[in-house]
């Protein structure tokens, strides 16, 4: 609208300085402007640079903004938006900083030194922007200070990501970016060392060149360092997407070589492996659909506590039990989660119970809610299965209604209790539905539990009340015990 605006002859419309007066007044008369507004003031004021095609008044407007980029005496959000909008003219008009004598990459970077985390975030952003809009002059600059500024490397590499994001979602990227890959791979894989912001790089850059630079990312699976295994794991990720890309065909080939790393010694790798496979699960089930009966051992493998990942841990006069594989347990429970919607012609269910049943006895909150969860799941796409298998589940179901808080539990234990509670409920009414389900035994005593406490009374009439305000009208709601 801005663009259209600016650059059609329209009567009464006001001019270039009036205009940007116009829209960049919230930044001098609002007080605590959110990020996104900054941004998005930015960007309009980029437009109506580039719209205008007058680059004299453009060059005046980087001067402008340069200044008080300079001023000590600028308040925060006027340096902010300073910062955004200088890399937004680079973006959208680079040729503002051709044959000027402003260096706007040498006016941010002291951003970096900045005590306000805004403003360091908003500086890496706009030396990425300006990269964007000019590659050879800017991206060498950003590689080098990568190299050389081991301090501002985080920040850096946020800039960098910004080019490379850019890049990865056009049809074509750009030939200059393109024959700059040799040179940015390098790199990113020399700070790859447990460093997400690498690991998005670097996949983002196999989507431009998938042929080419997967092969590269395999051997770094194959590397001594844990952390730079997870990055390489991690970077796949970042390539898949529920869109058609060239990346996939190539991605089908080798996914498989990624996800062997499910069976690697440390546990952060596994860890990220399952992340991969649920994302792969998620939006393009396709990529591991072949794979999931080598794949799948590994995953039901995580599912089991681990005594030997419990530690004590001494805290003042207490002593607590810390699990180090509890972020890889709930990984491999949200992976079965995942299959069970995507692939679950691929899932053996008899086999696929035995491991949601651990989770059911699982010590940890959210473990439970994750197996609560494919219980309604499996009852309306397996009842029949499921129904087999009902004395085991209604005993632990049992079990958790049975619980009562501690004496002296904070509210956010009894809290905790109170929603797996209402989980259990909600499966207990699921299962209900199955045909001939009411003749089971161990269920009618669960449903019959639950009638005979008021607790469980009062609780089950707010899972009713809340299923009744998320159907739609002619949906029919949950029945009643």
């Amino acid at each position: 609208m801005i663009r259209t605006l600016v650059s059609n002859p329209i009567p009464g419309k006001p001019e270039f300085e009036e205009l940007l007066d116009q829209l960049t007044a919230p930044v001098y008369d609002v007080p605590n402007l959110s990020r996104q507004a900054f941004q998005s003031i930015s960007a309009a004021t980029g437009v109506v640079a580039a719209a205008s095609g007058d680059l004299e008044k453009a060059r005046s407007l980087a001067d402008k903004l340069a200044d008080q980029l300079r001023n000590e005496k600028s308040t925060d959000a006027i340096r902010l938006f300073s910062v955004h909008a200088l890399g937004e003219l680079g973006r959208r008009c680079p040729q503002v900083y051709e044959k000027s004598h402003l260096e706007p990459e040498k006016l941010i970077i002291p951003a970096f030194n900045s005590n306000s985390e805004d403003l360091k975030a908003a500086a890496a952003q706009a030396l990425g922007a300006l990269a964007v809009g000019n590659h050879t002059r800017f991206l060498p600059f950003i590689l080098n200070e990568i190299q050389t500024q081991p301090k501002r490397q985080y920040l850096l590499l946020h800039a960098l990501k910004e080019v490379i994001g850019h890049e990865s979602t056009n049809i074509v990227p750009i030939e200059v970016f393109r024959s700059r890959i040799s040179e940015i791979w390098p790199v990113l894989v020399a700070h790859a060392d447990g460093n997400e912001e690498v690991a998005e790089c670097l996949g983002k850059l196999c989507v431009i060149d998938p042929h080419g630079l997967l092969p590269e990312l395999k051997n770094l699976v194959t590397s001594p360092s844990a952390r730079v295994r997870s990055a390489a794991v991690t970077a796949v990720k970042f390539m898949i997407s529920d869109e058609k890309r060239p990346v996939d065909a190539v991605l089908q080939q080798c996914i498989g070589e990624f996800l062997q790393t499910m069976t690697d010694s440390d546990l952060n790798v596994r860890r990220v492996a399952l992340v991969v496979l649920n994302s792969a699960a998620h939006n393009k089930p396709s990529l591991i659909r072949g794979l999931l009966d080598v794949l799948l051992p590994s995953v039901y493998s995580e599912t089991q506590v681990r005594k030997e990942l419990i530690r004590e841990v001494e805290m003042g006069p207490f002593k607590h039990q810390v699990d180090d594989g509890l972020d890889l347990r709930k990984s491999a429970f949200e992976c079965m989660y995942t299959l069970l919607e995507s692939c679950l012609e691929k899932l053996e269910i008899f086999e696929f119970i035995n491991y949601v049943e651990n989770g059911l006895r699982d010590m940890h909150h959210d473990i439970r809610l994750l197996s609560y969860l494919m219980l309604m799941k499996l009852a309306l796409l397996c009842p029949n299965q499921l129904v087999q298998r009902l004395d085991k589940i209604c005993e632990s179901l049992k079990t958790q209604l049975q619980i009562k808080p501690k004496t002296n539990a904070v509210k956010q234990e009894i809290d905790k209790q109170d929603e797996l509670k209402r989980a259990v409920i909600r499966v207990v009414l699921a299962l209900q539905k199955i045909p001939d389900a009411e003749r089971h035994q161990q269920l009618s005593d669960v449903a019959a539990m639950m009638r005979s406490s008021p607790e469980l009374r009062a609780l089950t009439e707010v899972v009713q009340r809340d299923a009744m305000r998320t159907f739609a009208a002619g949906d029919v709601p949950m029945d009643t015990i």
